[in-house]
């Protein structure tokens, strides 16, 4: 197979959204292990956001962005079943998805049934397994708890919201419009916090009780995580899995406890899926979520080519549900 041209997003040096250019590339052909995918739908991510700035540093520049998406296999290099070819799959956790055609490893392409849709894989893998790592990993989650999820009505918790839901928690979650708060709780959210308005402390403590929640899942970081705290029972976590509000200043243990008696954890979900038994468990676990009723809400899709105005949107919170580009 020889070389062709496709579009493709690309990072030549860290920096804000202007830094992402739109290019033609040459792509060749896929390596021993590989598959090449021509993709319907390429989800963005705050870990794009991470990479773009060089928070979470690239292994090289020039890079392209993005590490989730969805399309059809067209072609797979050396040591790679050929029944691939043709199939529809997804995928999560491989640089270079901000493209219209992409060279994969086959040990991520995730085939996908007839009754899911590109998009909705699209949208769904890296938050889908973020949930599973969250829930039967970091914490396992257990009927009757109780559960705080920041950014409810974002991609990333509109998933954590119906999955723990589907596990048989009371979850509370924190918004920041009524529009927003009628989305969430359209997707199983039991009580929705204008942070503006209301202190998500206190009602979190009258959502549970008095004793404050089971687990809380932090992606703002900043000051949030600190009050996030507050709002945990004894004995309760704490998951710290993002800082769109900035980085945490170093943590006093005494924070913690022995007063509060509570746990912190800063679980990654790269590092998650970089075996490739958790990946595949994940994977399937998100499918079969899917398969029972679990809705990935499309807030936006845009063209590959405005890449840059996808990433403006997702920082400035302009987003709801997950954000998609098409190339």
């Amino acid at each position: 197979m020889s070389k062709s041209l496709v579009q493709q997003v690309a990072l030549p040096a860290y920096g804000d959204a202007a830094a992402l250019q739109v290019q033609q590339a040459e792509l060749p052909p896929p390596a021993p292990g590989e598959v090449r995918v021509r993709q319907a739908a390429a989800g963005v991510n705050f870990v794009d956001i991470y990479h773009r700035t060089g928070l979470y540093p690239l292994p090289a520049l020039p890079a392209v962005l993005g590490v989730e998406g969805a399309g059809v296999v067209e072609a797979a290099g050396a040591d790679v079943d050929p029944q691939l070819v043709g199939q529809r799959v997804a995928y999560a956790g491989a640089l270079g998805g901000y493209a219209a055609v992409r060279n994969l490893p086959a040990q991520r392409a995730v085939v996908l049934p007839d009754g899911i849709a590109f998009e909705q894989a699209a949208g769904a893998m890296l938050r889908g397994i973020t949930a599973h790592m969250l829930f039967s990993y970091v914490r396992p989650l257990r009927a009757g708890d109780t559960v705080l999820v920041h950014a409810a009505a974002g991609g990333l918790g509109l998933v954590l919201v119906q999955w723990a839901k589907a596990m048989g928690a009371r979850v509370i979650g924190t918004v920041g419009s009524r529009a927003k708060a009628q989305l969430a709780l359209a997707h199983g959210l039991d009580r929705a916090v204008l942070y503006r308005e209301e202190d998500f402390v206190a009602a979190v403590r009258d959502f549970s009780g008095g004793e404050g929640v089971h687990y809380a899942i932090d992606g703002i970081g900043g000051e949030t995580l600190l009050r996030t705290l507050e709002a945990v029972r004894p004995y309760g976590m704490a998951a710290s899995v993002g800082q769109v509000a900035g980085q945490v200043a170093p943590l006093d243990p005494a924070l913690l406890g022995p007063a509060r008696s509570i746990a912190l954890s800063r679980p990654g979900v790269m590092r998650f899926m970089s075996d490739p038994q958790r990946y595949r468990e994940g994977a399937d676990a998100t499918l079969a979520r899917l398969a029972a009723g679990m809705r990935i809400m499309i807030g936006k899709e845009l063209p590959l080519a405005d890449a840059a105005h996808a990433h403006r949107m997702l920082e400035a919170g302009e987003t709801t549900g997950s954000l998609l580009l098409r190339p």
